[in-house]
């Protein structure tokens, strides 16, 4: 093969590297440390905005905290749930919560198992979103048997009363899938934090502040031995949760696969629901990064890179959503049975065809604007697209479950799906729990990793350094007694 003219190869060596693209500005291991430490040392950083939405998510809470209060006493029957639509706003809302903690999964442990860097400015609040979003997807199913007082007889154990989980039930699988599920994402988190707890606690002025710190931070000391034990468990981990990325929503996907209701029993579902989950949580993703970004001066550290990266991995995860959707058109025709092809008409012109073709707009259509590299560098565009997402993929679970139940095999039961207040309530409370936990998170623990923002920084002026060295190879290299480079 010929070589590359000089000019070429001088030209090639002066492009930036992706690594160079995830970190803006002249940063030291220091100015990282303020950055990103101060955003927890220093309270005053946390402005009128952050009290704003913590209030807004404290009054959801609370909403939610009279909802449920309100159901415990009056029982389920407050919820728009009936005959033949026994499952409703419950399940639509469990699904929906679980696909977006999803993101958080795929950028903490696939990403990191297949070393991409672009992952060390989100995930960590992408983890905290993955906790949150299971905390409210997990009071639905427990809500929904109507006696969450006898919630631990769905796990077996010894008991007089010769009760056992009917293990073939994939409700009982949702439990332990759930129940893994947030377990591994909430040591993964905690691990990951233990070096940027200590660095906080480094770093801190008060006494008591230093004992927190230091609490969390579990002794660590920055040593070689547990720099190498760390690792270890983190990767362990990651391995442990990297398959929850595709059992978990694959599980979920099964209370209707298994089923015999047409439109369920599908065997396209559990990576239909895989790509839907990661679709929207990636959506999620953006639309907090984005103001976040902006509120606390971000612009360094969650670069147009990582947006990029964003919106790029929602647009293939968008065409797998949108390809289960012809799927099922398809199905519907081929099957060639008449509640398969009823189920298609009633979904496109039945009285709930508005969310069926508002969700083809949201899911299929908007999208596709992310082919284009200026929408992809547009944030405004990017956040309106992520709450199409994110609307789109609520009203996929309302097309997939009372729009499948209202009308079944026999006209005499057919009926109509309305939530009442109580559903509107107790969702839009999930939502202001959900909003609140994260801005205390953004408040009160580091929302980017700082450690791993330093290993990019290391990694940036290696590759730096032999950018230097590859164009002038005839600089003399450095003797092994020369000076060091510091910060």
């Amino acid at each position: 093969m010929a070589a590359l003219p000089k000019d070429d190869q001088e030209e090639i060596r002066s492009l930036p590297s992706e690594t160079t693209l995830l970190l803006e500005g002249r940063h030291t291991y220091k100015s990282l440390d303020e950055l990103l430490g101060n955003l927890v040392l220093d309270q005053t950083k946390h402005g009128k905005l952050w009290y704003t939405m913590v209030g807004i998510g404290f009054l959801g809470a609370n909403l939610l905290v009279l909802s449920i209060g309100w159901l415990l006493y009056q029982g389920i029957g407050v919820w728009g749930n009936n005959q033949p639509v026994a499952w409703g706003f419950d399940i639509i809302n469990f699904v929906w919560w679980i696909g977006i903690g999803h993101a958080g999964t795929l950028i903490s442990a696939v990403l990191l198992l297949l070393r991409q860097q672009w992952r060390n400015s989100i995930n960590r609040f992408a983890e905290a979103m993955t906790l949150f979003a299971v905390m409210c997807a997990g009071l639905y199913p427990l809500l929904h048997t109507g006696r969450p007082w006898v919630a631990y007889w769905l796990f077996p154990y010894p008991n007089i009363l010769a009760m056992w989980p009917q293990f073939r039930s994939p409700l009982i699988w949702d439990v332990f899938a759930v129940s893994t599920y947030i377990t591994i994402s909430a040591v993964f988190w905690f691990i990951g934090l233990i070096p940027d707890f200590a660095t906080m606690r480094d770093r801190s002025v008060k006494l008591w502040q230093k004992k927190v710190w230091g609490l969390f931070a579990m002794g660590w000391r920055g040593s070689v031995k547990h720099w190498h034990r760390y690792e270890a468990a983190y990767l362990i981990l990651a391995g442990l949760s990297t398959p929850l990325v595709l059992s978990v929503h694959s599980i979920v996907s099964f209370d209707f696969a298994v089923s015999i209701v047409p439109g369920w029993n599908v065997t396209l579902f559990p990576p239909y629901f895989v790509a839907g989950a990661v679709f929207a949580g990636f959506a999620m993703v953006i639309t907090f990064a984005v103001p976040i970004r902006k509120i606390y001066g971000l612009q360094d550290v969650i670069t147009m890179k990582h947006f990029d990266w964003m919106a790029k991995i929602m647009l293939a995860t968008g065409l797998i959503v949108f390809y289960g959707y012809l799927c099922e058109v398809y199905y519907a025709w081929y099957a060639g049975t008449l509640w398969e092809s009823y189920l298609l008409k009633n979904r496109m012109q039945g009285p709930y065809a508005w969310a069926f073709w508002s969700l083809w707009f949201c899911n299929g259509i908007v999208p596709q604007l992310l082919w284009s590299q200026k929408i992809r560098s547009n944030l405004t565009a990017l956040i309106i697209i992520s709450q199409f997402v994110s609307i789109g993929m609520w009203l996929e679970r309302f097309v997939i479950i009372p729009v499948s139940l209202h009308r079944d095999y026999l006209p005499s039961s057919w009926g109509m799906y309305t939530p009442t207040i109580v559903d509107m309530a107790m969702f839009l409370g999930t939502i202001g729990f959900f909003i609140m936990m994260m801005f205390l998170f953004f408040r009160f623990v580091p929302m980017i990793n700082i450690f791993e923002m330093k290993d990019l920084l290391l990694r940036i002026k290696h590759e730096e350094h032999a950018h230097g060295h590859a164009a002038n190879p005839a600089a003399p290299a450095a003797t092994k007694g020369g000076q060091g480079g510091g910060e």
